[in-house]
């Protein structure tokens, strides 16, 4: 593959089974994680495989969210064909990889960790079209065009891997800059207007109800948008004919993605309970409440995730 520059860095690597691991840009540390406990339970399930379709441990929500099959629903609605060459950003433990990996020519994936990137390896170890690059997204020189770049569940994590006052928009013009002329960024990111927020479910990365609604406060450091916002942001990095799709419950596990016309006329039908990891006190029937807005604009600007498409002109 080849991807990235050619120069004097000394490049580390390591082999499992047909996918490579790139240290040249790895800091020694791993500086995101779920825990040390979870991630080698995580790991350690991955070795002994069988554990794609279900497994006894899926009753804990860490492994549920990173092993689940459900996890590659939301890569259906992307234009990926098999001369695509991808880049994926936050690959962590490749939930999402192997579902890519499968449309496209290769996926080059860019990981924080070293101890997830290796998660994602040995799960993938007999696909030959991945290569993971261990280390920050903005310390790893991309000279590539890629026809393809996603960010599922990455985007509101910015401020920790972008080193700007505007880390969002930066990372927005960084992808920008990684893609061939009418290649697309697809972006998964929970809606700062989630109607599951209204109803009282916690938001997902504070962990305190009403706080993206309300306005998140200064010291928070992962922000989650509405629609128009991650419409403006897109428009203003220069991208262009952006497209929104609406998985259900959320984009973590969707069970159903609608599209504009399908969540606009259709009767919006899922598993009201979206929040596996936290207990919470619901004010009101969520699925009632789409309902009842049927056949309005308004049944978008309230759904729970967006996945979201843009095409660079």
């Amino acid at each position: 593959m080849g991807n990235f520059p050619e120069n004097d860095t000394y490049y580390k690597t390591e082999k499992i089974g047909n996918v490579t691991l790139d240290l040249t840009y790895y800091s020694g540390v791993d500086t995101y994680s779920d825990g040390d406990e979870i991630e080698e339970r995580i790991l350690k399930i991955v070795k002994e495989g069988n554990y794609e379709f279900s497994h006894k441990e899926y009753s804990n929500w860490a492994v549920l969210y990173h092993l689940s099959r459900q996890r590659e629903n939301i890569t259906e609605p992307m234009r990926i064909n098999k001369d695509d060459e991808v880049l994926e950003i936050g690959a962590g433990m490749g939930a999402v990889t192997g579902a890519v990996a499968a449309k496209a020519r290769f996926v080059d994936c860019i990981e924080l960790s070293k101890r997830r990137s290796t998660i994602n390896a040995v799960r993938h170890q007999n696909m030959d079209n991945i290569k993971i690059f261990v280390g920050n997204f903005q310390d790893i020189p991309i000279e590539k065009k890629y026809d393809v770049v996603t960010l599922i569940g990455v985007f509101e994590y910015a401020y920790y891997y972008i080193d700007s006052k505007e880390p969002y928009m930066e990372l927005l013009k960084k992808i920008y800059g990684c893609l061939k002329p009418g290649g697309r960024i697809y972006i998964a990111i929970e809606n700062r207007l989630g109607m599951k927020y209204f109803a009282g479910y916690h938001e997902d990365h504070t962990g305190v109800p009403f706080s993206g609604i309300e306005g998140y406060d200064k010291d928070d450091k992962v922000r989650t948008f509405t629609k128009s916002q991650l419409k403006n942001m897109l428009a203003e990095s220069g991208f262009d004919n952006t497209v929104f799709y609406y998985p259900f419950p959320d984009y973590k596990l969707p069970t159903v993605i609608y599209n504009e016309d399908t969540i606009h006329n259709m009767t919006v039908e899922y598993a009201e309970k979206s929040n596996y990891d936290a207990d919470v006190v619901v004010g009101f029937n969520q699925v009632k409440a789409f309902q009842s807005l049927k056949g309005t604009e308004e049944i978008s600007i309230f759904a729970n995730s967006f996945l979201i498409e843009a095409v660079v002109p």
